[in-house]
């Protein structure tokens, strides 16, 4: 005879740390760092087609104290890493980051002087979403994984796996 039999139908037992991380994970405000072409695909993931709200990240925040998650996307000038910075700090613990695109993963197509190689090199990245520019449902799937890793308390940083996509004839 154990617990559960002696619990009322209806309710479930779990620890605090468990319920904590599923509310969190359920209920992610991104502040939006839309910086290049990747925002696009960022406002597009948010839209009725994709439907982003389906998985708990649908408030885009404009104020940061009011955001949890960072989304990085597109290309850091060296001139706006201080701002990215700083709005970085400004956001709520615990807080998260999501580099979206080869641009804000390691600088992409752009090898200069004038754009940093890789977001991380300013604050810290949760989850790379690769791409240039990701789709939509690459930044969504980018989102479960992070959902994913709030809910396991994992620190480890994650790479989405890019898509199969289908070949030209005779490549």
């Amino acid at each position: 005879m154990g617990l559960e039999e002696k619990v009322p139908e209806g309710i479930l037992l779990t620890s605090v740390e468990k319920m904590v991380g599923w509310a969190r994970a359920s209920s992610i405000w991104p502040c939006t760092f839309g910086l290049a072409c990747c925002a696009i695909e960022m406002m597009a993931a948010g839209a009725s087609r994709f439907d982003l709200a389906r998985f708990g990240a649908e408030v885009f925040r404009a104020s940061p104290r009011q955001s949890d998650l960072m989304i990085v996307a597109g290309r850091v000038s060296v001139k706006m890493a201080p701002v990215l910075r700083q709005v970085y700090d400004q956001m709520s613990e615990p807080k998260w980051v999501i580099a979206m695109g080869a641009c804000a993963s390691c600088a992409g197509v752009f090898n200069n002087y004038a754009i940093v190689p890789g977001v991380d090199r300013i604050v810290p990245v949760d989850v790379y979403v690769p791409g240039c520019p990701p789709r939509p449902e690459m930044l969504i799937q980018g989102i479960m994984k992070l959902q994913e890793k709030i809910r396991t308390g994992s620190l480890k940083p994650v790479v989405v796996d890019m898509p199969d996509r289908p070949r030209a004839a005779g490549a």
